[in-house]
């Protein structure tokens, strides 16, 4: 196996975040679940838009959070993701290259615009997304750049990408082509909704090998395994899956693996102001630590630290250096 050119490359939905800080009363109005992710047409997306208030623009989408924070870390990182040849699709991609992120994927000249969610946060911190996944559904294995994905020594994919179909197929592409080059394959499970949607599919992925890490939240193991008992579904995903990685908000992680679990405790936050990005981010530290060899342990303090930052802040990517960050909590690469 040849060396990696990229530490991790992510494929995932390029969406464009509009963030508003409301209350239960707009969620309630427009027939919202407190905390999910819904899929939206235009037509919605546009009579949401209409009644927010002031709102924060910037680029976002799961997976490319994902891997600007593992560039903030000082990884090298490629992503795939699919936005049209607009304005707010040019922003996207300069934004992400700005980052230090290599992002070739060609946009798209015709069809449905950038696509855009719209992030509804409660003074609780808690977002509610509704996704208008626009030009983002046209990704197909024909965005694959199997050389790109060759040299990567992680692939990572976000849950998300299971609803449109070519992206579904682009996914397994992606995951056949890094196994083939003697790579790993990451998959985050996004949302319990997506969890809801696609168990069946998710629980094949991870049992038939097509994925060795997987990234969850509590929420989503729960669904993964229709079950409230916690340490019973997190035995189940031991044994379904090489490496598991559960978060559990202030209660930190626990890493499940063939050489037995391992908790990490979360770290200390001031306040809590927007928990968008925060199991993005996390991925983003704890697969940082994997690349750099630091053991499960400090990339479950990695993946916490990222976590921290980004919920004391509006938006889903840092605002700082996390490298600097790492260093400054005595956790350098």
């Amino acid at each position: 196996m040849t060396d990696a050119k990229y530490d991790v490359l992510a494929i995932g939905n390029a969406i464009f975040d509009v963030l508003v800080q409301t209350d239960e009363g707009f969620l309630a109005k427009h027939a919202m679940a407190k905390g999910s992710m819904a899929l939206i047409d235009e037509a919605r997306a546009a009579a949401i838009y209409r009644d927010m208030g002031p709102a924060t623009e910037m680029s976002g989408g799961s997976a490319a959070n994902t891997i600007v924070g593992l560039a903030s870390f000082g990884a090298r990182t490629a992503y795939i993701g699919k936005v049209k040849d607009d304005q707010i699709g040019r922003m996207y991609a300069h934004d992400i290259r700005a980052a230090g992120v290599a992002f070739d994927t060609l946009p798209a000249t015709d069809g449905p615009a950038t696509g855009c969610s719209y992030i509804l946060v409660t003074p609780d911190g808690e977002r509610t997304m509704n996704t208008y996944l626009g030009a983002a559904q046209k990704l197909t294995p024909d965005d694959i750049d199997a050389g790109q994905i060759a040299a990567a020594r992680i692939t990572y994919l976000e849950g998300y990408l299971w609803d449109p179909k070519d992206a579904k197929d682009a996914f397994v592409k992606a995951a056949t082509i890094a196994h083939d080059a003697g790579r790993e394959v990451a998959l985050t499970l996004s949302d319990a909704f997506c969890v809801d949607r696609y168990r069946d599919e998710f629980l094949e992925l991870m049992r038939g090998g097509t994925v060795d890490l997987v990234f969850a939240n509590e929420a989503e193991l729960h669904s993964l395994y229709q079950t409230s008992d916690f340490d019973g579904a997190l035995k189940q995903l031991r044994e379904d899956a090489t490496l598991g990685i559960v978060t559990r908000s202030e209660k930190g992680c626990v890493v499940v693996s063939n050489d037995g679990v391992i908790s990490v405790p979360a770290f200390p936050i001031d306040t809590l102001i927007d928990t968008t990005g925060a199991g993005d981010l996390f991925a983003a530290g704890f697969l940082f630590g994997l690349v750099r060899k630091a053991g499960y342990e400090k990339a479950g303090r990695l993946g916490g630290l990222a976590a921290a930052e980004v919920i004391q802040h509006i938006g889903a990517r840092p605002q700082v250096s996390l490298k600097q960050l790492a260093e400054q909590n005595g956790l350098p690469a």
